[in-house]
Parts: C-alpha cells; sequence; structure tokens
C-alpha cells in the first residue's frame, strides 16, 4: 500500500490489524519495510494475484491471454462486469437470466448422458444455498418400456435420481471457477425418502432443494419434487464431490 493513503484507511477501519510485517508500505521514494522484499518482482507479483482474484467474481472459466497495464480492482470489476454482459457465459445462453440454465449448460457440468441425464434445466440456483429445476417426462423414456407396458408409471428411483442431479449442480457451485469437469459427485446416503404420488408421462417434475450443511466437500441437503403444485416426492440426501 502506499504511504500517502494510510491515514484514510485508518480514519475508514480498514487496516486495524495492519502492520508492517503483514504489509508492504511504499513511501515516495523508497519502502518502508525494515526487511527486504521476498522477491525482486514482489510488486508484479501482488497485481497479477489480484487480477485473478478480480477475474473469480466472473463465476466461469476465463479461456484466453489478459493484458493489464497499470491495472487496479476497479478497473478489473468493470472489466469483468463488461465480460459477464457480453459473453454467452455458462448458465447464460442467448440472453436469458444469468440463474437459469439450459440443457446445453447442464451437460458442461454433469457427466451424465442419455438415457441416465435426468434434468432438463435450472431455473433459478442461490450459489450453495437453495436451486430448482425441472424433469420433463415424456412417454419417449426408456424406461416405460418395462414400466410399465399398458401403465407407465415413472420409477421412484429414478424420480430421486433426477432429485439428485439437480443437487448435483448446488454442490458444483461450491467449486465455480474450479475445473468442474474433472469432478464427479458421489451420493452417499438417502433418508426419509416419501413417494406422494405417481408420475406419469406428460408431467413435469420441479425440485426444490435446499443446502442443509456443507463441510468439506460434503454437503446435505433436503429436496422436494412437485407436479402441478403437489408433492410427489422428497428425501434427504448426502453427497460428496470427488476428482475422476
Amino acid at each position: 500500500m502506499l504511504e500517502r493513503d494510510l491515514e484514510s484507511l485508518r480514519k475508514a477501519g480498514w487496516i486495524k490489524g495492519g502492520r508492517l510485517e503483514s504489509a508492504v508500505v511504499v513511501g515516495e521514494d523508497r519502502v518502508l519495510n525494515p526487511e527486504p522484499l521476498r522477491f525482486p518482482d514482489e510488486f508484479v507479483r501482488h497485481k497479477v494475484l489480484d487480477l485473478l482474484g478480480d477475474l473469480l467474481l466472473l463465476g466461469a472459466p476465463l479461456l484466453g491471454h489478459v493484458t493489464a497495464v497499470r491495472s487496479g480492482h476497479q478497473s478489473h470489476v468493470a472489466f469483468v462486469k463488461h465480460l459477464k454482459e457480453t459473453l454467452p457465459l455458462p448458465g447464460r445462453r442467448a440472453g436469458r437470466p444469468p440463474e437459469e440454465w439450459d440443457i446445453t449448460a447442464i451437460m458442461d457440468i454433469m457427466p451424465h448422458r442419455y438415457p441416465f441425464l435426468l434434468v432438463d434445466r435450472i431455473t433459478r440456483i442461490e450459489e450453495g444455498e437453495r436451486i430448482e429445476g425441472i424433469k420433463n417426462v415424456t412417454i419417449n423414456e426408456p424406461f416405460f418400456q418395462g414400466h410399465f407396458p399398458g401403465h407407465p408409471i415413472m420409477p421412484g428411483v429414478l424420480i430421486i435420481e433426477a432429485m439428485a442431479q439437480v443437487g448435483g449442480m448446488l454442490l458444483m457451485s461450491f467449486f465455480e471457477g474450479q475445473n468442474v469437469e474433472d469432478k464427479v459427485v458421489y451420493f452417499m446416503s438417502l433418508d426419509n425418502v416419501k413417494f406422494r404420488r405417481p408420475v406419469v408421462p406428460g408431467d413435469q417434475i420441479r425440485f426444490e432443494l435446499e443446502m442443509v450443511q456443507f463441510r468439506g466437500k460434503t454437503c446435505k441437503m433436503k429436496g422436494v419434487g412437485y407436479v402441478d403444485g403437489q408433492i410427489v416426492a422428497e428425501a434427504e440426501m448426502m453427497a460428496t464431490v470427488v476428482d475422476r
């Protein structure tokens, strides 16, 4: 930090614990710290770390080359804001709101594919807290051939699997900015599973899940599935994220 800014920062209460042992202070013509710098290019390293931290605000991996000249947090944030407004980031396709993830964005995150990808859209996500998603149930689902001929009903285990996949998207939100394509969600337990009514072709299941607990890479979630406002299934589940 600059020596000339110290007084205003102290008055604002932003550097109450600041010491020369924990910060580099630069005067008009010299570094005020009694100890030498750790690296000859320490100021450049500091600026690079500032830039990387601010780019994480983008909320998605950035594949590109960034050149910064006399940059700072204000210009970094303005740059990220511009990218968010102009780029088709994952989860925001063709002008849709950022919280709405279409199937293309879901497939960027989830490893599942036909016939086991059982979520069609994420309609709302509060990162690390809540998520809502939908599954459209059609007669073309392969499981209806045998469950049951002449009386098609979606298997309860697949309803819970669809709920779990929506929950997996919520858990992955904790790892935003990392290489999520190299990670996979494993579900560890299910509790208090209840099925309230059958799900049949033509139904649209709306899942709502909330994070109950999160520690390390393991979480506990509570989920409910609705069709036309009526509860069809509910469950509590534990899951963890592992590297592929």
